[in-house]
C-alpha cells in the first residue's frame, strides 16, 4: 500500500486514484494554460503579420518551465526538418533535459516501492544526490555488494500520467502549425513520437534495449556499452554497470586524430546496428554517450548511455534505406520511387519525388561522396541544411500536405543529430567508406534473420 509524500500513514486505493488523478488534472491545467497562451499569441502575429521571435522564445520557456516528457518531445520536434517554423525549432533545441531532482526523502520512499523496505541493504553506497536528472526520471551512483560501481536511473513518480498529459496538449502544437502552415501533414509523426515516448517509460524494455546493443556491438571496442543488473532493476528502476567517461564537448580542440576517431565510433554506434539489425538509437541527444579514455588521456571510444528511445525498423524499411542510397548514386530513378514507396509515401508523383530527393541528396550527400571531408563541406555550421529545408518547405507548400510515414521520422532524426556531432567535433573522414563498410553485403533477408535472432536473444 502507497503512503503520501511526507506521511507515515498509508494511501487507500481510493485514495491512490484521486492523486493521480489530481495530478493529471493539474499537469492539464499547466500545460495547456503555457501552450495555449503561447499558440494564441502565434496565431495572432500570424493574422497580424507580426515577428515570430517573441512567441518563439515565449514556447521554449512555457515548455522548458515544465521539466517534463513535453520538454522531451519538443527537443525530438526541433529536429525534424520542417515540422516548426526556423525560429521556433531554433528555441526548443536550447531546451535542455535537467528536471528539478528528487529530494533523498522522496528517493528513499521510490526505492522503497521499487526493491522493498530493505532496499539499503542490496547495496553497498548509494549516493543521495544524483549525478544526473532527466525529463523522465534521474541517476544516481551506487555500489553493488559485490563491488560493481553502478548506476541507477529511477524514474520520477506520475510519469504515466504526464506523458498522456503531456502528449493529448502536443495535439494543440500541431493541429495549429497544420493550419498556419499546411506543408507537412503531421498526424503521423504525431502517432510515433507518441509511441516512442510511451516506451521510454518501461525500463524493463530498456534493459532489453540495452542488452541488444550489447550484442549487436559485442565485436566493436570503440563503442561501450553497459551490462544490465537484473536484480536490482525494475519496471521504473533501470541498474546498469556505471561507465567512466567525459562529456564529448570537452574533445573538439583535440587533435583532428582524435576527433576523428570518436566522429567515427559514433558513426559505428548508430549506423551498424541500423544496416546489420534494423535498430536505430533515436536519440543522438549530447547527454546520451560519454568518451572513455586511456591512462594518459588521450580518447578512445564512447559510452552508450541510455536505451529509451530505440526504434526497431521492419527489414524492408532498411532495405528501402539502402536502395535509395544506391539508386541517387547510380541515377537509378526506378529505384529511388522504390525506396520511397517502400517507407510508406503515398501519391508519388514525379514533381513530389524531385521535391523529396532535395532533403534525400542532403542527408546522403557525405555518404555518396568517396572522399574525406567534413559533414558539412564548407556550409557554415549554422547554415548547414537551412537552403535544403527551404526549398523543401517552399515546394511542399505548393504541392499540399504531404504525409511523412512514421517510421521516417527517427531515421530522419538520427541523421540530422549525428551530423551535429559530426560538426562539434570538426572530423574529416570517408563517409562514404565507413557507410560500405557498415552495410557490406547487403541484403534483407540477412537483416531479418539477425534481427530475428537478436531479439529472440535478449526477449523482444
Amino acid at each position: 500500500m502507497s503512503k503520501t509524500p511526507g506521511s507515515d500513514t498509508p494511501n487507500t486505493p481510493d485514495d491512490a486514484e484521486r492523486n493521480r488523478f489530481s495530478a493529471r488534472a493539474a499537469r492539464y491545467a499547466r500545460v495547456g494554460a503555457n501552450v495555449g497562451g503561447v499558440a494564441a499569441r502565434m496565431a495572432g502575429a500570424r493574422l497580424m503579420g507580426g515577428a515570430g521571435a517573441g512567441n518563439a522564445a515565449a514556447l521554449s520557456a512555457a515548455l522548458g518551465s515544465l521539466k517534463g516528457p513535453l520538454m522531451k518531445v519538443a527537443q525530438l520536434m526541433a529536429t525534424i526538418p520542417d515540422l516548426l517554423p526556423p525560429d521556433y525549432a531554433a528555441e526548443l533545441q536550447k531546451l535542455q533535459s535537467d528536471a528539478p531532482p528528487m529530494g533523498w526523502a522522496f528517493v528513499r520512499r521510490r526505492m522503497m516501492a521499487e526493491l522493498g523496505r530493505d532496499w539499503e541493504s542490496r547495496f553497498s553506497s548509494f549516493e543521495h544526490k544524483p549525478a544526473a536528472a532527466a525529463s523522465l526520471g534521474q541517476v544516481h551512483r551506487a555500489v553493488a555488494l559485490d563491488g560493481e560501481a553502478l548506476a541507477c536511473k529511477l524514474q520520477y513518480p506520475d510519469m504515466q500520467a504526464a506523458v498522456e498529459a503531456d502528449l493529448n496538449q502536443l495535439d494543440i502544437l500541431f493541429s495549429l502549425h497544420r493550419r498556419m502552415d499546411a506543408a507537412i501533414d503531421t498526424r503521423e509523426i504525431a502517432g510515433e513520437i507518441g509511441a516512442r515516448v510511451r516506451e521510454e517509460l518501461d525500463y524493463r524494455r530498456e534493459a532489453k534495449h540495452a542488452d541488444l546493443y550489447r550484442l549487436m556491438l559485442a565485436d566493436d571496442p570503440q563503442v561501450r556499452v553497459p551490462r544490465v543488473r537484473a536484480d536490482l532493476s525494475t519496471g521504473r528502476l533501470l541498474t546498469l554497470e556505471w561507465l567512466e567517461g567525459q562529456k564529448i564537448l570537452g574533445f573538439t580542440d583535440h587533435s583532428l586524430e582524435e576527433r576523428n576517431r570518436l566522429a567515427q565510433a559514433m558513426f559505428t554506434a548508430w549506423w551498424l546496428p541500423f544496416s546489420r539489425y534494423g535498430v536505430i538509437h533515436g536519440d543522438p541527444h549530447l547527454g546520451n554517450y560519454t568518451v572513455f579514455v586511456d591512462e594518459a588521456g588521450a580518447p578512445q571510444g564512447i559510452n552508450l548511455l541510455d536505451y529509451g528511445c530505440i526504434r526497431i525498423f521492419p527489414p524492408r524499411f532498411v532495405a528501402g534505406v539502402v536502395d535509395l542510397y544506391r539508386g541517387l548514386g547510380s541515377g537509378d530513378e526506378a529505384r529511388v520511387v522504390h525506396a520511397y514507396e517502400t517507407w510508406g509515401f503515398k501519391g508519388l508523383t514525379r514533381e513530389l519525388i524531385e521535391v523529396l530527393n532535395i532533403w534525400a541528396r542532403f542527408i546522403y550527400g557525405p555518404l555518396l561522396d568517396d572522399r574525406v571531408r567534413t559533414i558539412a563541406d564548407g556550409v557554415e555550421p549554422g547554415h548547414y541544411g537551412r537552403r535544403e529545408a527551404f526549398q523543401v518547405h517552399t515546394a511542399l507548400k505548393r504541392l499540399g500536405p504531404v504525409t511523412v510515414p512514421r517510421e521516417f521520422v527517427f531515421m530522419d532524426r538520427a541523421a540530422i543529430g549525428l551530423g551535429a556531432v559530426f560538426l562539434h567535433l570538426k572530423a574529416e573522414l570517408n563517409f562514404h567508406q565507413l557507410f560500405e563498410a557498415a552495410i557490406g553485403d547487403f541484403s534483407q533477408e540477412q537483416v531479418a534473420a539477425r534481427q530475428s535472432a537478436a531479439l529472440a536473444q535478449v526477449g523482444l
